[in-house]
């Protein structure tokens, strides 16, 4: 087939060069983000009385025609079209002659393909963080429901001090908020329209960009042709998003699989996202957390790519940059999936209780409290530090708790113990009475719970942006 660009060559480009240039076979993933962003640039083109109105008409007509017909399956996109711009010119040419030749007025593929990729990656971003938001909804309801579940809190994955369920799950809960956040960021600097930039200089046609970018639902125009063309930032940022959306699914990941061990028992995972053994017929594998865990990799290979390849380009465009939609498609297809899943495998996950409130009674995690209660009795901290550190010895040799040695063994260690030690080194009291804000206690839970309820119900995703996502 004949190129768009083909009037400058006298031979037919070789095959194996042209299959190597062609980008049609990832590119046609935004086939609707090309008509979108073609209908708009004829439009702005009949209003600057470049195009006739009927001329936009007759263009504007048969690209939905184009459109329906790609999505009906009885127009197949196939690899006889270097990428998907000529696809769509080509069909159009074919079927208005002339007046579909006047398409390109004005434009080049150079902006054309800048418009594209954030047409597209605009959309996904707003995908995913409807993604990020149901996880969030799914935590939330964990945290409502777990303010009284007793669990140790871990560092260096030793037994620390005693929390609750809804305390560690408030942890992930800030963590996908700033993720949203960062998405919400991304939005707002990336919503500029690069279209009407040209190869790189502009055009002399008189344009109005202002007008297509309100078509398009973007702020307005980008402010140099050159940048716009060349900028690439907008995937290297939503990349690097993405990629610490897994590296936080990757973490709580982590830690499903270490509490679904026979060793901790914490929680039990639903058959329907658990495997089992070909050859051990008693296993129940928590696959799904485990592939979302090792796919980080995989976005994390994406956004170094990009970077990679970015690093040593010149002004303005440059081939290399059709590197940037492969990787970029991948990343975003594995963090949606990744998302739904692990959001459908939280909640669905059962939480074992009992067994939560054994370990944090066995792991000694109220030593730092019955340090304390020693301290406001008088004795210097690190002496009660020294003291509670040999209490914990003694228990160890006995295998017992704090809560089990008998009052009379704990004032042989120390005479400042009294019976109200009990009551001050209990689970409940050692969780409880941590009332500041962003701490276990229930009422702290409680107030950070109502303020999340608040964000939840806020949205960020204007009017304008629905309108887009639709």
């Amino acid at each position: 087939m004949a190129q768009l660009w083909g009037g400058r060559f006298t031979k037919e480009t070789d095959k194996l060069v042209y299959n190597f240039n062609a980008s049609i076979l990832f590119d046609k993933k935004f086939y609707r983000q090309d008509i979108e962003g073609s209908m708009a640039h004829v439009c702005m083109l009949a209003k600057q009385g470049i195009l006739t109105k009927e001329e936009m008409q007759a263009i504007v007509k048969t690209l939905g025609e184009i459109q329906q017909e790609v999505e009906e399956g009885s127009l197949a996109i196939t690899e006889e079209y270097e990428d998907i711009h000529s696809f769509v010119e080509a069909n159009l040419i074919e079927r208005l002659g002339d007046t579909g030749k006047k398409l390109h007025t004005g434009r080049s593929r150079n902006d054309q393909v800048a418009l594209d990729m954030k047409l597209y990656t605009r959309l996904e971003v707003l995908y995913t963080d409807v993604l990020v938001k149901d996880l969030l909804k799914v935590l939330l309801r964990i945290m409502e429901e777990h303010t009284e579940t007793i669990m140790p809190g871990f560092t260096h994955l030793q037994k620390a001090q005693p929390i609750t369920l809804a305390h560690h799950m408030g942890a992930y809960f800030e963590m996908f908020k700033r993720d949203r956040l960062r998405l919400r960021d991304i939005y707002t600097r990336m919503n500029y329209c690069p279209l009407g930039s040209g190869a790189l200089a502009g055009t002399t046609y008189p344009l109005d960009r202002e007008y297509t970018a309100e078509l398009l639902g973007f702020y307005g125009p980008t402010l140099n042709s050159m940048d716009s063309v060349a900028d690439r930032d907008y995937l290297i940022e939503f990349l690097s998003a993405m990629s610490t959306i897994m590296m936080h699914l990757s973490r709580f990941c982590e830690e499903v699989i270490i509490w679904n061990s026979n060793e901790y028992g914490f929680v039990e995972m639903d058959d329907a996202y658990s495997t089992g053994s070909s050859i051990m017929p008693q296993k129940k594998n928590p696959d799904i957390a485990e592939l979302v865990r090792g796919k980080t990799g995989r976005v994390y290979g994406a956004l170094v790519s990009l970077l990679t390849t970015m690093k040593g380009i010149p002004l303005a465009y440059n081939k290399d940059m059709q590197e940037d939609k492969e990787l970029t498609f991948d990343a975003i297809d594995t963090v949606k999936g990744c998302l739904a899943l692990f959001t459908g495998m939280l909640s669905t996950m059962k939480f074992h209780k009992d067994a939560m409130r054994r370990s944090a009674n066995n792991g000694f995690t109220n030593a730092t409290d019955a340090a304390d209660y020693l301290v406001k009795k008088g004795v210097p901290f690190r002496d009660a530090h020294s003291i509670v550190g040999r209490l914990v010895l003694s228990c160890i040799e006995k295998n017992i708790a704090i809560d089990d040695m008998p009052l009379q063994e704990l004032k042989a260690i120390s005479p400042v113990f009294e019976e109200d030690v009990y009551e001050a080194v209990s689970m409940e009291t050692c969780v409880n009475k941590r009332l500041t804000i962003g701490g276990p206690g229930k009422v702290a839970m409680e107030q950070v719970i109502a303020l999340e309820k608040e964000y939840l119900a806020e949205e960020w995703q204007d009017e304008e942006a629905k309108k887009w996502k639709k």
